[in-house]
């Protein structure tokens, strides 16, 4: 199959048209030493069954499941995913689908996504959420950026135990700004310390994230009482939503805008992407929200219909007025996580969640009994540090050769935390597999 739809003979009638002889000649504009003059230096095409068998030798290169048991979450989780997500996802008006700029012939993608906004806002506790974003990172970039529209001040403080690639986008958002970011340090417990927010002036926002990095929880509450002591709006920040299942969700708890990724609603985690960045927020700040919001309308006849009722792209409005650039059409990964809500139910979202952390907290105690302590108090979810006992680096490595991935080496991102590791377990680890895990690490202390 060609993958260019034009034949040498239309290309030839196009380009007597434009007036050239040839398609360099397009490009007659550009300076000859910027060019490329020779062939670029690529292989020979392959055939579909030679390419499909290179990319399967290179995806069994790395260490990911069903062929790996993979204790690492960090911000991707491995769950299981319905087979009603899967198949809807896969229905051709919904793969095909663009921005639903005409109503009259796009009912069916509107009412997706306003049902994936409707269960957001109900999941996370607040009053609308938009259609989604590009992924967590940026969602909280563009809460932080929404906050400083919102108050006029420039100034963010951060939890030092944000996911510390969130941090990095945030930082790469906010340098050339004029904006500056401020980290709120950590406590011994695991959390972040609230006490510190009194002393920070002329704040916009303050974020954290919960469950954290070390997949603590963190005392939303304190947090949003400091915040709205100084005036600041309260960012809750996450990457597994599935807590939410469990805990209380943070509109409850004082959060003035809540985001996040959902990669764990029914989301492959497809060697880090795509993801779906999750945005919500009260009533009172939607103008300033960025991205699209779908409304639900009668038409003229009194039936139901569903409409982009919010819009602050810059495409769409003028420039000085846009509240973003997210332009992608993310409407995909939304109904993903739309179906996978649906399919599990308030119910079953709840007792998946309470499996979750039951199995966490099974792996946490099998691996005390194997010599590892567990450095901080606060509770966690399905994901932990521990600190190893002597000698355990060379026997993580000696694991990949098992097809175990035990954990998430902690240094490379905290240098004060040598030898710990960051372990998950969700729904899809059985105890056999976590009494394997145990039993190989001690066969080899």
């Amino acid at each position: 199959m060609r993958y260019l739809p034009h034949t040498p003979q239309e290309i030839d009638a196009m380009l007597r048209v434009v007036g050239v002889e040839s398609l360099d000649d397009l490009f007659s504009t550009v300076p000859e030493n910027c060019r490329r003059t020779g062939d670029m230096n690529l292989p020979e095409a392959l055939t579909e069954w030679e390419l499909d068998s290179l990319m399967d030798g290179l995806a069994r290169t790395m260490a990911v499941a069903p062929g790996f048991k993979v204790y690492a979450g960090a911000g991707s989780y491995e769950h299981f995913i319905p087979h009603t997500a899967l198949y809807l996802l896969s229905r051709s008006e919904f793969v095909t689908s663009y921005t639903p700029y005409q109503p009259e012939i796009s009912q069916g993608t509107l009412q997706a996504v306003y049902e994936y906004q409707t269960l957001v806002s109900r999941l996370l506790g607040m009053e609308v959420a938009n259609a989604s974003m590009y992924d967590g990172a940026s969602a909280l970039a563009e809460a932080l950026l929404m906050a400083v529209r919102v108050t006029r001040r420039k100034k963010v403080a951060v939890s030092s135990l944000i996911h510390p690639h969130y941090l990095h986008v945030v930082r790469t958002y906010f340098g050339p700004s004029g904006f500056e970011v401020v980290e709120i340090p950590r406590l011994e417990s695991g959390r972040t310390d609230p006490s510190t927010v009194p002393e920070i002036d002329d704040l916009a926002a303050v974020a954290v994230q919960s469950p954290n990095f070390f997949g603590c929880t963190e005392d939303l509450a304190a947090f949003a009482e400091k915040a709205h002591e100084k005036d600041a709006l309260f960012v809750v920040t996450f990457t597994e939503p599935l807590a939410y299942g469990l805990f209380k969700n943070p509109g409850t708890l004082g959060a003035d805008i809540v985001c996040g990724e959902g990669q764990s609603l029914g989301i492959p985690q497809s060697f880090g992407g795509p993801g779906l960045g999750v945005f919500a927020t009260r009533m009172k700040f939607v103008r300033n929200m960025p991205g699209r919001v779908v409304g639900k309308t009668v038409d003229i006849e009194g039936r139901r219909g569903f409409v982009l009722t919010l819009a602050t792209r810059e495409q769409h409005i003028r420039r000085e007025k846009a509240t973003s650039n997210i332009c992608t059409n993310n409407s995909h990964c939304a109904l993903a996580a739309a179906v996978y809500m649906a399919s599990l139910g308030g119910t079953g979202f709840s007792e998946l969640a309470k499996l979750n952390r039951d199995k966490s907290e099974y792996l946490k105690g099998a691996l005390a009994k194997a010599g590892f302590k567990a450095p901080f108090e606060a509770p966690t979810f399905n994901e932990f540090v521990v600190r190893a006992p002597a000698g355990f680096e060379s026997i993580h490595e000696k694991l990949f050769d098992r097809k175990i991935v035990a954990g998430l080496p902690m240094v490379s991102f905290f240098p004060d935390l040598p030898n710990h590791y960051l372990f998950c377990a969700t729904e899809t680890k059985t105890r056999e597999d976590m009494d394997r895990l145990v039993s190989e690490i001690k066969g080899l202390l």
